[in-house]
């Protein structure tokens, strides 16, 4: 059956919404934070470093000054260089299936993610994403000159609409409280995942939350006649 869209273009968030990240990120900040004389975090702790740029996630978590949280972060870069970008990394099932149906019926796609950018495009390539979307946009390498998700999705948005994109009517994907913020000031609704790391409270104020890919697919596309 066709399908069409109520969106003119789909933003990504991808760190537990399109990738499930967490056995790399944990095992990286175990190394990172034993390297700087502070305990590992556990599974469970992940949610409070999971989903802001990890350079703020430093300081909240750990109280340090902006200057030690870059070193920290700079460390942290290192190993996950050195592990490779991709190792520890999932696709959330179904959602490579959905995102391809979304090119397949001609919606423009992009994500817009704090993690770094060269971290998204290799996480994109290594699952074979890249061909589906119009743009992929991180945060820069510092990630501070590029880092608050209202930024990324502004930039994200800018891309799309360099190569053409109708983003009259956007949506974003996302499964943390700073991705609601970030759309809300960018003025662009979103649609709120529940299978990341996030507290149950983190959806309020988003425009609809799910707890299935299926659920998200209903939302994104509809029937022709539908």
């Amino acid at each position: 059956m066709p399908h069409r869209s109520p969106f003119t273009c789909v933003l990504w968030d991808v760190d537990g919404t399109i990738i499930d990240a967490s056995e790399g990120i944990l095992r990286r900040l175990a190394t990172t934070l034993t390297h700087f004389g502070f305990p590992p975090p556990t599974r469970d702790e992940l949610v409070h470093w999971i989903g802001p740029p990890m350079y703020d996630s430093m300081q909240t978590n750990l109280g340090v000054t902006p200057e030690k949280a870059a070193e920290a972060v700079t460390y942290y870069r290192t190993v996950g260089k050195a592990e490779g970008y991709t190792a520890g990394a999932r696709l959330i099932d179904g959602i490579g299936e959905l995102i391809a149906d979304l090119d397949d019926v001609g919606i423009p796609q992009a994500t817009a993610s704090s993690k770094p950018e060269v971290q998204v495009v290799a996480l994109m390539e290594h699952f074979d994403l890249d061909t589906h979307l119009a743009a992929i946009t991180g945060s820069t390498p510092d990630e501070k000159t590029l880092s608050r998700k209202a930024d990324i999705i502004g930039e994200a948005l800018r891309r799309l609409e360099a190569v053409g994109v109708d983003t009259s009517r956007p949506v974003l994907i996302g499964d943390r409280h700073h991705d609601v913020e970030g759309g809300a000031e960018q003025d662009v609704p979103v649609i709120f995942v529940r299978w990341g790391f996030s507290w149950p409270h983190e959806s309020e104020g988003a425009q609809a939350a799910v707890d299935t890919v299926a659920q998200l697919r209903d939302l994104l596309l509809l029937p022709e006649d539908g």
